[in-house]
């Protein structure tokens, strides 16, 4: 199961306008003074929907406004909206302002709601240019449905862009494989298998920091954080991806 995701860029983004998206639509705004996109659970109200079906949603849960030569976000709902990190940002504080390129914003409800924000810089939505050389596009590791399952469970402290993340615990992985894949049989043996094939299949390819004797010891959990960092760097797994654990809620 593949999930358009704002974290791979913006193709032909107008410079400054603004793109939001979540799984219930995409929509776009010009940066003029004024311009507003509107958020929240009622979608004959809003502009893009988040969290339909989660009362503890507000109608309209934010706005995404343009000011001052700007993109703000503003929480006018009754829970808070969380930035990467800690920041928290409560209804009627004053608004943020959201830099360039891809910011997601995370919608508290019952759980939490993924809304994709991406800011175009002076080159609109395309990469970053160094002096005359467009810049490459990050090399995506192919990974098979079981292996992107998994990956999402131990890395969703990740895709959630908690501050100091850290892998799930292997037996909590295991456990949430045999539920999500019932009639399998998973175990925290079968999850390291998986993990390490992934890592040999990367380090094999160049990227470092994926075997023992790269590290060091102790190892600790340097290896999956490592792994996990570079699947999240390249966009191999991005903050939608974790629609794929919705069943365990």
């Amino acid at each position: 199961m593949k999930h358009d995701s704002l974290a791979r860029g913006v193709a032909g983004a107008a410079p400054g306008a603004v793109v939001a998206l979540t799984v219930s639509g995409k929509v776009s705004a010009a940066p003029v003074g004024g311009a507003s996109i509107r958020f929240g659970r009622n979608r004959p109200a809003v502009d893009v929907c988040v969290g339909e079906t989660d009362l503890r949603v507000s109608r309209l849960h934010g706005v995404l406004t343009h000011d001052s030569g700007r993109w703000w976000v503003s929480n006018t709902g009754q829970l808070p909206i969380r930035l990467p990190g800690t920041r928290l940002l409560f209804k009627d504080e004053d608004p943020l302002p959201l830099s360039d390129g891809y910011t997601p914003l995370f919608v508290r409800g019952v759980r939490e709601h993924l809304l994709e924000v991406y800011v175009a810089g002076e080159d609109g939505g395309q990469p970053a240019t160094l002096h005359s050389a467009a810049t490459q596009q990050p090399k995506r590791w192919r990974l098979t449905e079981d292996e992107r399952l998994l990956l999402v469970l131990l890395g969703q402290r990740y895709l959630l862009h908690e501050a100091n993340p850290q892998p799930v615990q292997r037996s909590e992985v295991a456990a949430a494989m045999a539920e999500l894949r019932a009639g399998q049989d998973w175990n925290v043996k079968r999850v390291d298998r998986v993990i390490a094939d992934v890592r040999a299949r990367l380090s094999k390819a160049g990227v470092t920091g994926l075997r023992r004797e790269e590290v060091g010891e102790p190892v600790g959990n340097s290896l999956n954080d490592n792994l996990l960092k570079e699947l999240v760097l390249s966009t191999t797994l991005v903050p939608p991806d974790l629609a794929l654990l919705d069943e365990l809620y």
